[in-house]
C-alpha cells in the first residue's frame, strides 16, 4: 500500500528531521525510499512544504561539486517535489528565479525551435519556457549539464502542478529522477491490454479518450453508441476512476 500518514512532533522538530534527512540524501546510494519519506512528510504537514522548496534551493546553489552525486540527488528531489507540490507564491517566485539562473537560454532556445526537450504527456512538443511563451533569459554557468535539464523539467512542471492525493511511488519517483515517463497498463475486457505513456500530471480522463480511441480503432466500434469507463480494480475493491484523477496516485495505492 501507499505510504500513509503517521506521527509526527513539532513542525520546528519535523522541519530538523527534514533537514537531517536531506544532509544524508547526499551520500545515499538508494536514495528514492528517502525521498518519499520527505515528500510523504510533506504531504501530511503542507506548512513544511515551503520550507524543503527554500532548502533545496539553498542546497542547489554553488554547490561544493556541481553535477556529482549529491547535487544530482538534491536536483532529483527538486523534480519529485515540483511534480506533487505547489510552494507558495513568494516560494514560487524565488524558486522560478533560482530555475532561470542554471537553464541555458540556448537550451530553451532550441527547445522552441526544434522540440528538443519534449516532456512527459506533452505531445506538442512545447519546450520548457515561460507558460506565457516568453523564453527565460538566463548566464548558466553550466549550459547543457544535467542540472540545466532538471531545472528545464522543474519550470515545466511548476506549470502544470495541482496538488495530489498520494506522494509519488517508487517507480514514479525513479522515472522522475531519468526525467521520463511511466507506462500504464489498461486492461480492456473482450481485448488486448492497451500500454499508455503517461506522467505526473496525467488525468484519468486523457488515459480514457486514447483508450477509448484504440479500441474504437481495434474493434470496429466507430458507430457504437457505448461509453469507456476507467476502473481501480484490486483484490478487495472495485470502483471508477474520477475523470479529474490523476493516474499517477492510482497508481501509489498499487504499490
Amino acid at each position: 500500500a501507499a505510504p500513509g500518514p503517521r506521527s509526527y512532533t513539532t513542525l520546528r522538530d519535523e522541519a530538523v528531521k527534514l533537514f537531517n534527512s536531506l544532509q544524508q540524501l547526499e551520500l545515499e546510494r538508494d536514495p528514492v525510499p528517502l525521498m518519499q519519506g520527505i515528500l510523504q512528510t510533506c504531504l501530511d504537514l503542507p506548512p513544511l512544504v515551503d520550507e524543503i522548496y527554500c532548502q533545496l534551493v539553498k542546497q542547489t546553489t554553488e554547490p561544493p561539486a556541481p553535477g556529482g552525486q549529491g547535487d544530482l540527488h538534491y536536483w532529483q528531489l527538486l523534480t519529485c517535489m515540483s511534480c506533487t507540490f505547489l510552494p507558495s507564491p513568494p516560494v514560487l517566485r524565488f524558486l522560478r528565479f533560482h530555475l532561470d539562473r542554471r537553464v541555458p537560454a540556448e537550451l530553451l532556445g532550441a527547445s522552441c525551435r526544434q522540440g528538443a526537450h519534449r516532456l512527459p504527456g506533452h505531445p506538442s512538443g512545447r519546450c520548457c519556457c515561460d507558460p506565457r511563451g516568453v523564453s527565460c533569459r538566463t548566464e548558466s554557468r553550466f549550459p547543457a549539464s544535467e542540472m540545466a535539464k532538471y531545472a528545464c523539467f522543474i519550470r515545466e512542471a511548476l506549470g502544470k502542478t495541482k496538488g495530489r492525493e498520494c506522494v509519488p511511488s517508487l517507480e514514479e519517483i525513479l522515472v522522475l529522477m531519468r526525467r521520463q515517463e511511466m507506462i500504464c497498463t489498461v486492461h480492456c475486457p473482450g481485448a488486448p491490454a492497451c500500454s499508455v505513456a503517461i506522467s505526473s500530471h496525467t488525468t484519468a480522463e486523457e488515459v480514457r479518450g486514447c483508450v477509448a480511441r484504440e479500441l474504437v480503432s481495434r474493434l470496429g466500434l466507430s458507430q457504437s453508441p457505448n461509453l469507456f469507463a476507467l476502473y481501480e480494480q484490486s483484490r478487495r475493491r472495485e470502483q471508477p476512476v474520477g475523470s479529474a484523477t490523476l493516474l499517477a496516485d492510482v497508481l501509489t495505492r498499487f504499490e
